[in-house]
């Protein structure tokens, strides 16, 4: 499956001692530091970097997960304990047919295939939009995997599929009206952590760092409530292209950044 995705990667790679030493060097300084817990990402840019190479979208579908598998182990590496990458959201079906199918066995043969590693590496796996809308396989190969991995702690990785913010907010606030309607509360009840204990995120952190790679500047109906406080990083590297010294270089923008959650700056 990664033979062609591999060769085109390795074209535009380096691997130099200078640059593994450069990467090792930065790894040490921001383990000095305290990490985010959540970081969220937008995996955005692949079909692009294909297409700048004179590659078909698929390919540059397929050197996206890649990257995502390079970002969950330098995650665990530096102890953040949550990753959420949007994956296909509800608006995502407006795509051609033939994308969108795609999309969908890659989905399937992802979780297939990198199921055995994963829980080797206590990856929780968590998958969260509309599940019972994915095709039979998908929805298999997501249940296979989530019961799989429950128990595991190292560090969870949410991917949203058929996933939109608007979509999640207003599931949550008909389970609180339902929950009104059948006096199981009243209505003063209703507060942030009510609404929070209704989305896919119940009794995860807030993301602490939201990433989007591929130059647009939006938060594209992703995490609406979750991303109140969240700091905002984005960049112009192709999703594909975001290795894990783009990563470490955000992390340490990030380290020096003061988060106030509205509170006044520190003289």
């Amino acid at each position: 499956m990664w033979g062609i995705v591999d060769k085109a990667l390795n074209k535009f790679k380096t691997n130099s001692t200078k640059d593994n030493n450069t990467f090792e060097d930065l790894l040490s300084e921001i383990k000095k530091k305290e990490v985010p817990t959540h970081v969220a990402f937008i995996m955005d840019g692949n079909g692009r970097w294909a297409k700048e190479r004179g590659l078909p979208r698929s390919l540059g579908h397929q050197a996206g997960v890649k990257t995502l598998k390079e970002i969950t182990k330098i995650s665990k590496n530096l102890g953040i304990k949550y990753i959420t990458t949007y994956a296909f959201s509800t608006e995502n079906w407006k795509r051609p047919e033939k994308e969108v199918n795609f999309l969908m066995k890659l989905f399937e043969k992802v979780f297939l295939e990198e199921l055995d590693e994963l829980d080797q590496e206590g990856v929780r796996l968590n998958i969260i939009g509309y599940k019972n809308r994915l095709p039979q396989g998908v929805k298999e190969k997501v249940e296979q995997a989530m019961e799989r991995t429950k128990d595991n702690d190292i560090l969870t990785l949410n991917i949203a599929l058929d996933y939109g913010g608007r979509s999640e907010i207003i599931e949550s606030v008909r389970d609180i009206a339902k929950s009104l309607m059948d006096g199981k509360i009243d209505l003063l009840d209703i507060d942030e952590q009510l609404i929070s204990q209704g989305l896919y995120t119940n009794q995860q952190p807030d993301p602490d760092l939201l990433i989007r790679p591929g130059g647009e500047k939006r938060v594209s109906n992703f995490l609406l409530w979750q991303l109140a406080y969240t700091e905002l990083q984005f960049t112009d590297i192709y999703w594909p292209d975001f290795n894990k010294e783009a990563f470490l270089e955000v992390i340490k923008d990030y380290q020096e950044r003061e988060r106030r959650f509205g509170g006044l700056k520190k003289k």
